[in-house]
Protein backbone atom coordinates (compact mmCIF):
# COMPACT_ATOMS: atom_id res chain seq x y z
CA UNK A 1 0.00 0.00 0.00
CA UNK A 2 3.11 2.13 -0.94
CA UNK A 3 3.97 2.65 2.61
CA UNK A 4 0.93 4.07 3.95
CA UNK A 5 -0.94 2.26 6.94
CA UNK A 6 -3.63 0.34 5.99
CA UNK A 7 -5.98 1.81 8.31
CA UNK A 8 -5.73 5.00 5.76
CA UNK A 9 -8.05 2.81 3.24
CA UNK A 10 -11.46 2.53 3.31
CA UNK A 11 -12.41 -1.05 3.47
CA UNK A 12 -16.48 -1.03 2.96
CA UNK A 13 -17.85 2.54 1.13
CA UNK A 14 -17.79 5.51 3.49
CA UNK A 15 -21.77 6.44 1.91
CA UNK A 16 -20.85 9.64 1.30
CA UNK A 17 -23.99 11.41 0.30
CA UNK A 18 -25.39 14.65 -0.26
CA UNK A 19 -23.69 16.32 2.63
CA UNK A 20 -20.29 15.68 1.20
CA UNK A 21 -20.96 16.58 -2.25
CA UNK A 22 -22.17 19.91 -1.20
CA UNK A 23 -18.68 19.76 1.03
CA UNK A 24 -16.24 19.70 -1.14
CA UNK A 25 -18.14 22.35 -3.80
CA UNK A 26 -18.17 24.76 -0.72
CA UNK A 27 -14.85 23.64 0.44
CA UNK A 28 -13.12 23.98 -3.43
CA UNK A 29 -15.31 27.88 -3.52
CA UNK A 30 -13.80 28.64 -0.17
CA UNK A 31 -10.01 27.82 -0.92
CA UNK A 32 -10.49 29.17 -4.86
CA UNK A 33 -12.07 32.60 -4.04
CA UNK A 34 -9.02 33.12 -0.97
CA UNK A 35 -6.28 32.18 -3.57
CA UNK A 36 -7.53 34.12 -6.13
CA UNK A 37 -8.59 37.00 -3.93
CA UNK A 38 -4.47 36.71 -2.59
CA UNK A 39 -3.50 36.72 -6.65
CA UNK A 40 -5.23 40.61 -7.10
CA UNK A 41 -4.15 41.55 -3.85
CA UNK A 42 -0.62 40.51 -5.14
CA UNK A 43 -0.58 41.14 -8.55
CA UNK A 44 -4.15 42.99 -8.99
CA UNK A 45 -4.24 46.53 -10.52
CA UNK A 46 -5.46 49.00 -7.72
CA UNK A 47 -8.97 49.46 -8.68
CA UNK A 48 -9.27 45.81 -8.84
CA UNK A 49 -9.02 45.73 -4.76
CA UNK A 50 -12.46 45.45 -4.66
CA UNK A 51 -12.69 41.95 -6.74
CA UNK A 52 -9.98 40.95 -4.05
CA UNK A 53 -12.35 42.11 -0.79
CA UNK A 54 -15.13 39.95 -2.90
CA UNK A 55 -12.96 36.62 -2.90
CA UNK A 56 -11.78 37.10 1.10
CA UNK A 57 -15.52 37.60 1.85
CA UNK A 58 -16.78 34.70 -0.04
CA UNK A 59 -13.97 32.30 1.58
CA UNK A 60 -15.10 32.33 5.06
CA UNK A 61 -18.98 31.53 5.15
CA UNK A 62 -17.82 29.36 2.38
CA UNK A 63 -15.77 27.25 4.61
CA UNK A 64 -17.44 27.52 7.57
CA UNK A 65 -20.36 26.05 6.12
CA UNK A 66 -18.06 23.53 4.77
CA UNK A 67 -17.02 22.53 8.17
CA UNK A 68 -20.55 22.41 9.47
CA UNK A 69 -21.63 19.47 6.61
CA UNK A 70 -18.32 17.89 7.38
CA UNK A 71 -19.35 17.63 10.95
CA UNK A 72 -23.24 16.52 10.15
CA UNK A 73 -22.06 14.00 7.96
CA UNK A 74 -20.41 12.57 10.80
CA UNK A 75 -22.31 9.32 12.68
CA UNK A 76 -21.61 11.10 15.86
CA UNK A 77 -21.15 14.99 15.11
CA UNK A 78 -20.92 15.75 18.57
CA UNK A 79 -17.32 14.07 18.47
CA UNK A 80 -16.34 15.89 15.72
CA UNK A 81 -13.38 17.50 17.95
CA UNK A 82 -11.98 14.15 17.87
CA UNK A 83 -10.47 14.31 14.30
CA UNK A 84 -8.11 17.28 16.03
CA UNK A 85 -7.62 16.26 19.72
CA UNK A 86 -6.92 12.75 20.84
CA UNK A 87 -9.63 12.29 23.45
CA UNK A 88 -7.54 9.89 25.83
CA UNK A 89 -4.80 11.82 26.33
CA UNK A 90 -6.39 15.24 25.00
CA UNK A 91 -3.02 16.20 22.75
CA UNK A 92 -3.44 17.17 19.28
CA UNK A 93 -3.81 14.16 16.86
CA UNK A 94 -2.12 14.76 13.51
CA UNK A 95 -1.27 11.34 11.16
CA UNK A 96 0.53 12.71 8.65
CA UNK A 97 0.12 9.91 6.25
CA UNK A 98 -3.92 10.39 6.52
CA UNK A 99 -5.35 13.00 4.11
CA UNK A 100 -8.68 13.21 6.30
CA UNK A 101 -6.26 14.06 9.05
CA UNK A 102 -4.43 16.54 7.27
CA UNK A 103 -7.49 17.83 5.90
CA UNK A 104 -9.30 18.29 9.09
CA UNK A 105 -6.29 20.48 10.24
CA UNK A 106 -5.92 22.47 6.99
CA UNK A 107 -9.73 23.46 7.27
CA UNK A 108 -9.37 24.58 10.32
CA UNK A 109 -5.84 26.28 10.10
CA UNK A 110 -7.48 27.75 6.66
CA UNK A 111 -10.73 28.68 8.76
CA UNK A 112 -8.57 30.71 10.81
CA UNK A 113 -6.82 32.87 8.55
CA UNK A 114 -9.85 32.64 6.11
CA UNK A 115 -11.88 34.49 9.30
CA UNK A 116 -9.07 36.92 9.37
CA UNK A 117 -8.86 38.06 5.96
CA UNK A 118 -13.07 38.32 5.96
CA UNK A 119 -12.33 40.62 8.89
CA UNK A 120 -9.85 42.76 7.10
CA UNK A 121 -12.27 43.04 3.97
CA UNK A 122 -15.35 44.28 6.42
CA UNK A 123 -13.31 46.85 7.45
CA UNK A 124 -11.78 47.81 3.91
CA UNK A 125 -15.08 48.27 2.50
CA UNK A 126 -16.57 50.36 5.72
CA UNK A 127 -18.92 47.41 6.70
CA UNK A 128 -16.85 47.01 9.95
CA UNK A 129 -15.36 50.44 12.29
CA UNK A 130 -12.42 48.69 13.51
CA UNK A 131 -9.27 50.04 12.82
CA UNK A 132 -7.29 46.74 13.89
CA UNK A 133 -9.11 44.74 11.18
CA UNK A 134 -7.80 46.65 8.41
CA UNK A 135 -4.03 45.76 9.00
CA UNK A 136 -5.11 42.07 8.87
CA UNK A 137 -5.17 42.66 4.97
CA UNK A 138 -3.42 44.49 1.89
CA UNK A 139 -1.19 46.30 1.26
CA UNK A 140 0.36 46.16 5.10
CA UNK A 141 3.20 43.86 6.00
CA UNK A 142 0.74 41.85 8.57
CA UNK A 143 -1.97 41.80 6.04
CA UNK A 144 1.05 40.22 3.53
CA UNK A 145 1.53 37.12 5.84
CA UNK A 146 -1.50 36.28 6.64
CA UNK A 147 -2.59 36.30 3.04
CA UNK A 148 0.09 34.40 1.66
CA UNK A 149 -0.06 31.80 4.19
CA UNK A 150 -3.98 31.58 3.96
CA UNK A 151 -3.48 31.58 0.32
CA UNK A 152 -1.20 28.42 0.70
CA UNK A 153 -3.51 26.61 2.44
CA UNK A 154 -6.41 27.41 0.46
CA UNK A 155 -4.96 25.86 -2.66
CA UNK A 156 -4.45 22.76 -0.10
CA UNK A 157 -8.01 23.04 0.56
CA UNK A 158 -9.38 23.33 -2.72
CA UNK A 159 -7.36 20.34 -4.38
CA UNK A 160 -7.50 18.12 -1.16
CA UNK A 161 -10.43 16.34 -1.62
CA UNK A 162 -9.79 14.54 -4.46
CA UNK A 163 -6.94 13.46 -2.50
CA UNK A 164 -9.01 12.09 0.00
CA UNK A 165 -11.02 9.94 -2.66
CA UNK A 166 -8.17 8.90 -4.35
CA UNK A 167 -7.01 6.70 -1.25
CA UNK A 168 -9.93 5.10 -1.07
CA UNK A 169 -10.36 1.40 -2.33
CA UNK A 170 -13.65 2.45 -4.08
CA UNK A 171 -13.74 2.25 -8.03
CA UNK A 172 -13.03 4.97 -9.98
CA UNK A 173 -11.80 7.32 -6.98
CA UNK A 174 -8.52 5.35 -6.25
CA UNK A 175 -8.02 3.82 -10.17
CA UNK A 176 -6.48 7.33 -10.93
CA UNK A 177 -3.99 10.19 -9.67
CA UNK A 178 -5.69 12.82 -11.09
CA UNK A 179 -8.73 13.67 -8.77
CA UNK A 180 -6.39 16.12 -6.88
CA UNK A 181 -5.20 18.01 -10.08
CA UNK A 182 -9.37 18.23 -11.45
CA UNK A 183 -10.68 19.12 -7.96
CA UNK A 184 -8.22 21.93 -7.63
CA UNK A 185 -8.60 23.34 -11.39
CA UNK A 186 -12.32 22.57 -11.07
CA UNK A 187 -12.41 25.21 -8.07
CA UNK A 188 -10.72 27.54 -9.51
CA UNK A 189 -13.20 27.47 -12.35
CA UNK A 190 -15.96 27.66 -10.21
CA UNK A 191 -14.62 30.55 -7.60
CA UNK A 192 -14.10 32.99 -10.69
CA UNK A 193 -17.45 32.19 -11.90
CA UNK A 194 -18.74 33.21 -8.44
CA UNK A 195 -16.72 36.30 -8.71
CA UNK A 196 -17.87 37.24 -11.68
CA UNK A 197 -21.29 36.30 -10.96
CA UNK A 198 -21.52 39.05 -8.18
CA UNK A 199 -19.33 41.58 -9.67
CA UNK A 200 -22.21 41.84 -12.60
CA UNK A 201 -24.70 41.91 -9.68
CA UNK A 202 -23.16 44.84 -8.40
CA UNK A 203 -22.44 46.50 -11.79
CA UNK A 204 -18.61 46.65 -11.30
CA UNK A 205 -16.83 47.87 -14.36
CA UNK A 206 -13.14 47.79 -13.24
CA UNK A 207 -11.06 45.70 -15.75
CA UNK A 208 -10.08 42.73 -13.82
CA UNK A 209 -13.65 41.53 -14.04
CA UNK A 210 -12.35 41.00 -17.75
CA UNK A 211 -9.22 39.63 -16.82
CA UNK A 212 -11.09 37.25 -14.51
CA UNK A 213 -13.36 35.85 -17.15
CA UNK A 214 -10.09 35.35 -19.78
CA UNK A 215 -8.21 33.09 -17.35
CA UNK A 216 -11.59 31.20 -15.97
CA UNK A 217 -12.05 30.35 -19.86
CA UNK A 218 -8.23 29.06 -20.24
CA UNK A 219 -8.87 27.37 -16.83
CA UNK A 220 -11.78 25.44 -18.19
CA UNK A 221 -9.83 24.53 -21.71
CA UNK A 222 -7.08 22.90 -18.74
CA UNK A 223 -10.08 21.34 -17.01
CA UNK A 224 -11.36 19.48 -20.10
CA UNK A 225 -8.58 18.36 -20.57
CA UNK A 226 -7.40 17.12 -17.54
CA UNK A 227 -10.86 15.21 -17.20
CA UNK A 228 -10.55 13.67 -20.30
CA UNK A 229 -7.06 12.36 -18.80
CA UNK A 230 -8.85 11.23 -16.02
CA UNK A 231 -11.22 9.11 -17.75
CA UNK A 232 -8.82 7.63 -19.73
CA UNK A 233 -6.41 6.85 -16.83
CA UNK A 234 -9.03 4.63 -15.53
CA UNK A 235 -8.43 1.95 -17.50
CA UNK A 236 -11.19 -0.85 -17.60
CA UNK A 237 -12.72 1.09 -14.90
CA UNK A 238 -13.73 3.35 -17.22
CA UNK A 239 -16.29 0.70 -18.12
CA UNK A 240 -18.26 1.71 -14.67
CA UNK A 241 -19.51 5.70 -16.57
CA UNK A 242 -21.58 3.48 -18.86
CA UNK A 243 -24.59 4.52 -16.75
CA UNK A 244 -26.71 7.58 -15.57
CA UNK A 245 -23.51 9.08 -13.82
CA UNK A 246 -21.91 9.04 -17.10
CA UNK A 247 -24.55 10.50 -18.95
CA UNK A 248 -24.69 13.15 -16.17
CA UNK A 249 -20.76 13.61 -16.14
CA UNK A 250 -21.37 14.06 -20.12
CA UNK A 251 -23.95 16.43 -20.46
CA UNK A 252 -24.14 18.03 -16.82
CA UNK A 253 -20.21 18.52 -16.82
CA UNK A 254 -18.69 18.29 -20.20
CA UNK A 255 -21.58 19.85 -22.12
CA UNK A 256 -23.51 22.42 -20.19
CA UNK A 257 -20.45 23.13 -17.65
CA UNK A 258 -17.02 23.64 -19.83
CA UNK A 259 -18.03 23.58 -24.00
CA UNK A 260 -21.02 25.85 -23.64
CA UNK A 261 -19.49 28.32 -21.25
CA UNK A 262 -16.50 28.53 -23.41
CA UNK A 263 -18.51 28.92 -26.60
CA UNK A 264 -20.49 31.81 -25.18
CA UNK A 265 -16.94 33.34 -24.55
CA UNK A 266 -16.10 32.50 -28.36
CA UNK A 267 -19.11 34.08 -29.52
CA UNK A 268 -19.35 37.43 -27.34
CA UNK A 269 -19.23 39.79 -29.60
CA UNK A 270 -22.15 38.34 -32.04
CA UNK A 271 -24.47 36.81 -29.25
CA UNK A 272 -25.02 40.39 -27.90
CA UNK A 273 -26.11 39.02 -24.74
CA UNK A 274 -24.30 39.23 -21.00
CA UNK A 275 -21.88 35.70 -21.95
CA UNK A 276 -20.40 36.89 -18.17
CA UNK A 277 -23.32 35.74 -16.26
CA UNK A 278 -24.81 33.44 -18.36
CA UNK A 279 -21.10 31.44 -18.86
CA UNK A 280 -20.41 32.16 -15.06
CA UNK A 281 -24.01 30.44 -13.97
CA UNK A 282 -22.97 27.97 -16.42
CA UNK A 283 -19.66 26.87 -14.70
CA UNK A 284 -20.70 26.86 -11.33
CA UNK A 285 -23.69 24.24 -12.00
CA UNK A 286 -21.09 22.45 -14.25
CA UNK A 287 -18.60 22.20 -10.71
CA UNK A 288 -21.73 21.04 -8.35
CA UNK A 289 -22.60 18.42 -11.35
CA UNK A 290 -18.94 17.11 -11.53
CA UNK A 291 -18.56 16.43 -7.56
CA UNK A 292 -21.98 14.75 -7.44
CA UNK A 293 -20.99 12.47 -10.27
CA UNK A 294 -17.73 11.38 -8.90
CA UNK A 295 -18.84 11.44 -5.32
CA UNK A 296 -22.10 9.42 -5.63
CA UNK A 297 -21.24 7.55 -9.22
CA UNK A 298 -18.30 6.55 -7.56
CA UNK A 299 -20.76 5.01 -4.34
CA UNK A 300 -22.84 3.84 -7.02
CA UNK A 301 -19.99 1.36 -8.58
Amino acid sequence: MNGIPSSTYFTAPPDWGWLIVFYFFFGGLAGGCYFLAVLIDFFGRPEDRPLARLGYLISFPCVLLSGILLTVDLHRPERFWHMLIESNTFQPMFKYWSPMSLGSWALLIFGIFSFLSFLSALADSGRLNWAVARRLGRPGTIGGIISFIGGLFGFYVAGYTGVLLAVTNRPIWSDSPLLGMLFVISAASISAALMILLAERNHWTMPGIADLHRMDMWVLALEFIVLVAFLISLGPVFRAWFSVWGLVLLLGVVVLGLLVPIFLSWRRDRLGIRTYTASAALVLIGGFILRMAIVLGGEAV
